[in-house]
């Protein structure tokens, strides 16, 4: 990739999705919501009456949906077979199923191709819990948003009409377990990213600070640059 990448990791409620999106719309850079591919995938899968308790029997239809992400962060779109899934991925059948049809190897080689075809050449900050490890682990910057559990829960309590944040934690927790432990692509810090708890931050500071990293990390590399340079010019004058 020879674009801005960021990659934006970390588990439910840590603030990824108004990060990610608050970093794409500061920057000029797309976005993509990778959970949300997941949740298209589930969504097909409930639709056709899949058992998504069987994992052959979710690898073996897993290539025919056509998963359509669209990547402005003002108003990312994901539409299966030309429908418009935004609402329906985000209803609790589906989040109750996402986590077993992710651990599906198949569904990720696919999805996982589809996330890197979209990130193209870069200029783009995607979010999900393998960007770092697996998707794009050269990214120019790599970060591991985290929150303590009742902050995770209250923010996602806050989103989902009729729940309570006792609920929420104790789905959380379950499908914390399911993410961290499944045998493919488990859901862990890559090696380079920046931990930031966002417990006591606000979205404003969180956006700020990942901001603060990728200008770090451009004048770092700006550095590199200029010190090639001259180690090239010094080269050819000693050679003449």
């Amino acid at each position: 990739m020879t674009g801005l990448v960021v990659a934006m990791d970390g588990p439910s409620g840590s603030g990824k999705s108004s990060v990610s999106r608050g970093v794409a719309r500061a920057l000029g850079l797309r976005y993509l919501d990778t959970g949300a591919m997941y949740r298209a995938m589930t969504w097909w899968m409930l639709r056709q009456g899949v058992d998504l308790a069987d994992p052959a029997a979710v690898a073996a239809r897993c290539g025919e949906p056509r998963i359509e992400s669209g990547t402005d962060p003002d108003a990312p779109t994901i539409h299966v077979d030309g429908v418009d899934v935004a609402g329906p991925i985000r209803e609790a059948a589906v989040t109750a199923a996402v986590s077993a049809v992710a651990a599906v190897p198949e569904v990720r080689v696919r999805l996982v191709a589809l996330q890197r075809e979209i990130a193209g050449t870069g200029d783009i900050v995607l979010e999900g819990r393998d960007i770092g490890t697996v998707v794009c682990p050269d990214a120019t910057v790599k970060v591991y948003l985290t929150a303590s559990a009742e902050a995770r829960a209250r923010r996602r309590s806050a989103e989902v009409a009729g729940s309570t944040v006792a609920a929420q934690q104790e789905a959380m927790a379950r499908r914390d377990a399911l993410d961290s432990t499944r045998k493919t692509d488990p859901l862990s810090m890559a090696a380079g990213a920046v931990e930031l708890d966002t417990t006591a931050l606000s979205l404003d500071e969180v956006i700020a600070e990942v901001l603060r990293l990728v200008a770090e990390r451009r004048s770092s590399e700006g550095e590199s640059e200029a010190n090639e340079l001259r180690s090239g010019r010094d080269h050819v004058r000693e050679r003449t």
